[in-house]
């Protein structure tokens, strides 16, 4: 009968996340991991498998109770063309915010981790794909309710909205400044009016 695990899976990740974020993938070692996690090394690969596989569940738990959470709530409470504003206005708070400069984990692993790794790489475009589809939703959403131009590309502007988040959330490491990140969202989202 196999032993009952020794920790709570949710913390483990949580911490796993901490030290990824603060080291990045290729300056976290399984050492690393386990001493923050507060486990032994055999019982992080047979709790998590290897530094790999427990990249990618950290990263999955950072979406969910970050990305993933802020799409769902603002979806489902504001008309879609406010989801899409207030989307960019809260990471622009959150960056402003982020004493630590720690920027977000999904952009950090998007810069420092997908060159290297083919695999990894497209894992990571895919999350970030999932920011495209809820830009595109909600445009075209604002479309059908003409709050948003409907000859503007969806698809171009979503794609324009992803790409002025990493900026932003890429220029808050180097300056948090609210002006500065304001300034280059405010064309971006005059766009869709």
């Amino acid at each position: 009968m196999p032993r009952p695990r020794e920790f709570d899976e949710a913390v483990a990740l949580d911490a796993a996340i901490d030290c990824f974020w603060m080291r990045g993938y290729r300056g976290t070692s399984v050492r690393d991991l386990a001493a923050t996690i507060g486990i032994s090394a055999p019982s992080l690969y047979n709790a998590f498998g290897d530094k790999r596989t427990l990249f990618v569940r950290a990263l999955e738990r950072y979406l969910d109770q970050t990305m993933r959470a802020r799409i769902e709530r603002l979806e489902n409470s504001l008309p879609p063309k406010q989801a899409v504003s207030r989307f960019i206005g809260e990471i622009i708070n959150r960056s402003v915010s982020d004493r630590e400069r720690r920027g977000c984990f999904l952009v950090n692993s998007a810069l420092e981790v997908a060159p290297h790794d083919k695999e990894l790489g497209a894992a990571i475009a895919e999350r970030l794909g999932e920011l495209e589809a809820f830009f595109r939703r909600s445009i075209m959403a604002a479309q059908t309710d003409g709050t948003v131009p409907r000859q503007r590309s969806a698809t171009d502007l979503a794609r324009l909205l992803v790409g002025v988040l990493l900026g932003i959330r890429v220029l808050a490491r180097a300056k948090p400044d609210r002006a500065l990140l304001e300034g280059v969202a405010r064309p971006a989202l005059a766009l869709l009016d």
